[in-house]
């Protein structure tokens, strides 16, 4: 999993005006035609999904909070109505929603749901009315999460939802973990909810949050369902959301926890800080059918990355120490003489840290195959990939880490080395949107690949990995922080990622 404490936005929190409560009322109509905003007396803001008008189930409606909005806000389809509010300065009340809703023609007589981002828990009812307030962003989501995730019986009766706000109200409990700058031996940090420890990999700091929450929470007798919500905060990449919703996966299974996963991301415009947080709760399975697997990670949710446990016996190729050494060597000694080159070029088009991150990477190759067997490279591949996991930070260290992972697996049973290389070109694609074209380290990687795979010629691969490389000087970039910038600023500049790659395979291609 890769770590950037402190992300680099294009804007800032003013020029986005994230503080600006009525900013999704004038944005969201032109995501979402069914979307319709209504002006209180008061003139707050109320955005209502007409779409939902003819629904049979309870009414849902949502207040967030100013300046730390969530994704659940604008990608939850049963959400009938939503507003913002500065916390502890409630300017609508559930009432004034229902009525909203009841006066634009939604029917209100099987109840309203409205859920309130406070700092004051709490749950209240009235007629026809259920008002559940939490607090924290993860708590707040979580809810929105189970509204739309709950047995379609539930949905329809208004106490039988109340019943599950109950057992919410009584069994959730989260925690909150964040990056912190300073570096605990020879990884970062994170700052847990009960102590400041070295981020050694996403399965760990997982493993830690997720049991203090198991065992602080009450328990329950009778068939469960754990209802885990993880958020990420302030933008993981689809990469890394992927790799958390994975080891979040993993650990309830592990447990024999039937569980139900979701997940979003939340918006902290007061601190540009990453971390994630976790909430959990335990429900009668009367209430949620189990689901294992998120649905908005990247790719199909049934593929996970390759597993590198080690394994006995012989490969199909065979390798030879000395030779794999020297093309390592020079592949990463290549990569650290034109760090300064790879950096300039992602000064320009991205937020400069992509040539520390390969220079970086390939360091820690050169220091990890050391005192390596390199005979037996695909355990030893395996064996790196972890420590790659920790040490090499961005996206482009996710990227490397998910194809040496594949790589690690296909070199036991591929008949050849580009074999083994297209399977895990494959596996890679799965993890990622970027294609042939998106300016990305992927045109590179792909003519690469193809040709070797197609002429077993190193010499052709390698001409067609220069000539992607060079036609991502006039392409668009439509993935990464390049994306950000007009075409104009791109033009002529290779993209980081892709020009790093090539020097990589060139540098291994001369020791050929």
């Amino acid at each position: 999993m890769s770590v950037v404490v402190e992300q680099t936005l294009p804007y800032t929190a003013v020029e986005l005006k994230l503080e600006d409560p009525t900013r999704w009322a004038r944005l969201f109509p032109l995501m979402r035609p069914s979307i319709k905003v209504i002006a209180t007396t008061n003139e707050q803001a109320v955005v209502v999904d007409t779409a939902l008008a003819g629904s049979k189930n309870v009414l849902i409606a949502a207040i967030g909070s100013v300046g730390n909005f969530s994704s659940k806000m604008l990608s939850e389809s049963h959400l009938a109505a939503f507003t913002t509010e500065r916390p502890g300065n409630p300017t609508i009340s559930a009432e004034e929603l229902q009525t909203i809703l009841k006066n634009n023609g939604f029917p209100t007589q099987n109840g309203v749901v409205v859920l309130r981002s406070s700092t004051n828990p709490n749950l209240r009812t009235s007629r026809g009315i259920v008002e559940f307030s939490v607090e924290g962003g993860v708590k707040f989501d979580h809810v929105l999460s189970l509204l739309s995730a709950m047995k379609s019986d539930i949905k329809l009766s208004l106490d039988k939802t109340q019943a599950l706000l109950e057992h919410f109200a009584n069994t959730a409990t989260r925690t909150t973990s964040t990056f912190r700058e300073n570096k605990i031996g020879k990884g970062p940090s994170v700052s847990h909810s009960l102590e400041i420890a070295e981020f050694s990999s996403a399965k760990s700091a997982v493993d830690k949050d997720l049991g203090r929450l198991l065992s602080s929470g009450p328990l329950l007798g009778g068939d469960l369902i754990y209802s885990v919500h993880c958020s990420d905060i302030n933008g993981f990449s689809r990469l890394e959301n992927n790799i958390l919703a994975h080891e979040l996966s993993e650990n309830l299974a592990n447990k024999h926890l039937a569980s139900h996963t979701s997940h979003s991301t939340i918006l902290d415009s007061h601190s540009q800080t990453r971390g994630w947080a976790i909430s959990l709760c335990a429900l009668p399975s009367v209430f949620l059918s189990p689901r294992s697997k998120l649905t908005n990670s990247i790719g199909s949710m049934n593929e996970t990355i390759s597993s590198t446990k080690p394994r006995e016996g012989t490969s199909k190729i065979q390798f030879s120490d000395s030779q794999v050494r020297k093309i390592i060597i020079a592949g990463c000694e290549r990569v650290i003489k034109e760090e300064p080159t790879i950096t300039e070029y992602d000064t320009i088009v991205g937020d400069g840290d992509c040539g520390y991150t390969l220079r970086d990477g390939a360091k820690q190759v050169l220091s990890f195959i050391r005192n390596a067997d390199l005979s037996k490279l695909p355990s030893t591949l395996g064996a790196l990939v972890d420590d790659l996991e920790v040490n090499m930070g961005g996206t482009s260290g996710a990227l490397y880490c998910i194809f040496f992972s594949s790589l690690a697996q296909n070199l036991w049973d591929a008949p050849n080395f580009p074999a083994a290389l297209k399977a895990s070109l494959d596996h890679l694609l799965k993890y990622t949107r970027a294609r042939l074209g998106d300016r990305t380290c992927l045109d590179c990687l792909i003519p690469f690949v193809d040709t070797l795979v197609k002429t077993g010629n190193s010499a052709k691969a390698l001409a067609e990995a220069r000539k992607g490389v060079e036609t991502t000087k006039k392409l668009e970039a439509k993935m990464g922080r390049s994306s950000y910038l007009d075409e104009s600023a791109t033009r002529g500049v290779p993209d980081p990622g892709a020009y790093g790659l090539l020097m990589l395979l060139e540098g291994m291609a001369s020791a050929l």
